[in-house]
């Protein structure tokens, strides 16, 4: 779970916007480089998601790699925040990208 927190937290770290945040801030970014983030730089799929209110999704991504998985609250106006972190996913994993 480190492993793919480090690699997230570099990534977020690494965008002018974010670059004067807040520790608490990083977890939250624009809902497409949020998605691109978690597929190109962990090769994270999306397992799952829900709806929690008429603004608001919860989704599940999952490393098939590591078995790490991340859960995202994703808002209507265009912010997604990492709201947890967790290992040890139980259930299908993903297949991984060929690549």
């Amino acid at each position: 779970m480190s492993r793919c927190f480090a690699y997230l937290a570099s990534t977020l770290m690494a965008l002018p916007a974010l670059a004067q945040a807040d520790l608490a801030d990083l977890s939250c970014d624009d809902s497409a480089r949020m998605t691109q983030t978690l597929q190109d730089v962990i090769g994270a799929q999306r397992q799952g998601l829900g709806l929690r209110d008429p603004e608001t999704i919860l989704e599940v991504w999952v490393t098939a790699r590591t078995g790490d998985f991340l859960i995202v609250q994703s808002y209507s106006n265009g912010t997604s925040c990492i709201v947890a972190l967790g290992a040890h996913w139980e259930g299908e994993l993903p297949t991984p990208a060929q690549g």
